[in-house]
């Protein structure tokens, strides 16, 4: 794991900004990573380059053409990043916006009378697109439970509602509430069973930082993430959409390439900072692994992010030093229970006769970062079937540290009451 080479972690959190410290608070731990993660120092280096930047692309000038080029650089990077070798990647406004994007033209070129099948545990972007341009199509929606007590949805769970005319599907790979990461390809695989020809659209929004994304393997047709939350910045997304996605009629410029999908002119910046994300990546591969195929590496990189964020999650469920855990602290309750092999770095908890938006604060006054999710439009569908208002949300990523779980579990321990 990543701790147990000397040094690494080090290296690892001197390429992050802010890393250690708020610019506007002072010294902080930052666990609020599916808030939005860490920023590269590179990213911002890149931001600012092409900030700065007057030509756009499509212009017969060498400026122009070297912002093709790093565009170009930029979707073959995301191509080994994702394991895609087909299909097309494509900036919009966010995550959520491209989630819409895909979804509504999916619905409107559906056959009429077919169904449109999601799941309950989804983030909002997917759920809410799915049943609006559903409802407008004229397409029935087929809502798929998720277990409460898990915080899961699984094939078994897709397949028992499966029907032949299921033409869209969505499905979560993890979730922003719960931290639980589903089993996108076999789920992909229960609808395809059933309904071949379906539509099935992925938000990988939580997933992405904790790396191991493996389109080809998905046998899907659209997959979207949010680079903010996985080390780039904010004001734009990244999508992936498939061969015969792409081919669909869709929003478009009048005799516009059919196969077009970006709206106006894209900033260069937003592709060239994913370049510096694989590249980190990349990097990280090289540090765990001794492979000399690039994609090896990426892929090595995300084994070992996910065993270390294991690593830190057990650290704080199970304690660590002489600190008891979250499971041995009987004011704390963790959602999805303590024993979960579908978590991915987070963890949301409830302390008893505390409101979750106290803990948050007190914490904060610790220079501890968290977040407060609400039974609201965003968390309500995971938080209300468990009786709860709202949770605390602990999130982190592989740039955090054992010590940093140790403060986090000092200050919960002192709010027994």
């Amino acid at each position: 794991m990543l701790h147990q080479t000397p040094g690494l972690i080090d290296e690892i959190r001197a390429r992050f900004a802010h890393v250690d410290a708020c610019p506007f608070q002072g010294p902080r731990i930052f666990f609020e990573n599916a808030g939005g993660a860490l920023t590269l120092k590179t990213v911002a280096e890149t931001s600012a380059k092409f900030a700065a930047i007057p030509d756009n692309q499509g212009r017969d000038n060498a400026a122009s053409h070297a912002l093709v080029d790093i565009i170009n650089t930029a979707k073959a990077d995301l191509s080994v990043f994702m394991n895609t070798s087909s299909g097309q990647f494509f900036v919009g406004e966010s995550g959520t916006e491209l989630l819409f994007r895909m979804i509504r033209t999916a619905c409107v070129n559906a056959p009429a009378g077919s169904k449109v099948i999601g799941s309950s545990i989804e983030h909002p972007a997917s759920r809410s697109a799915a049943r609006r341009w559903a409802g407008i199509a004229g397409l029935d929606y087929v809502n798929v439970p998720h277990d409460d007590a898990t915080g899961l949805v699984t094939a078994e769970d897709y397949a028992a509602l499966m029907t032949p005319d299921v033409s869209v599907a969505t499905i979560l790979h993890a979730s922003p509430v719960t931290g639980m990461g589903m089993d996108v390809a076999a789920i992909a695989q229960a609808i395809r069973a059933v309904a071949p020809d379906c539509f099935i659209i992925v938000d990988g929004i939580q997933h992405a930082a904790h790396g191991q994304m493996d389109i080809d393997s998905y046998g899907v047709d659209g997959y979207a993430i949010s680079p903010y939350k996985v080390f780039s910045r904010h004001g734009y997304g990244i999508a992936w959409i498939s061969d015969r996605l792409t081919a669909l009629p869709h929003d478009q410029l009048i005799d516009a390439p059919t196969e077009g999908w970006e709206f106006g002119t894209r900033d260069t910046g937003s592709y060239a900072t994913m370049s510096d994300v694989v590249a980190y990546f990349d990097w990280l591969g090289g540090q765990v692994s001794d492979t000399t195929d690039r994609g090896d590496r990426i892929r090595a990189a995300g084994k070992a992010i996910h065993a270390y964020e294991t690593h830190l999650t057990n650290a704080m469920i199970n304690g660590t030093g002489n600190l008891p855990g979250l499971r041995d602290m009987e004011h704390v309750s963790v959602l999805a229970g303590p024993d979960n092999d579908a978590r991915e770095g987070l963890v949301s908890i409830t302390v008893r006769d505390i409101p979750s938006a106290q803990v948050v604060t007190r914490l904060n006054e610790q220079g501890i970062r968290t977040h407060t999710r609400k039974a609201d439009h965003y968390s309500g569908n995971v938080l209300t079937p468990l009786g709860l208002d709202d949770c605390i949300r602990i999130s982190l990523c592989h740039y955090n540290t054992e010590h940093e779980v140790a403060q986090l579990l000092a200050a919960l321990k002192n709010m027994a009451t």
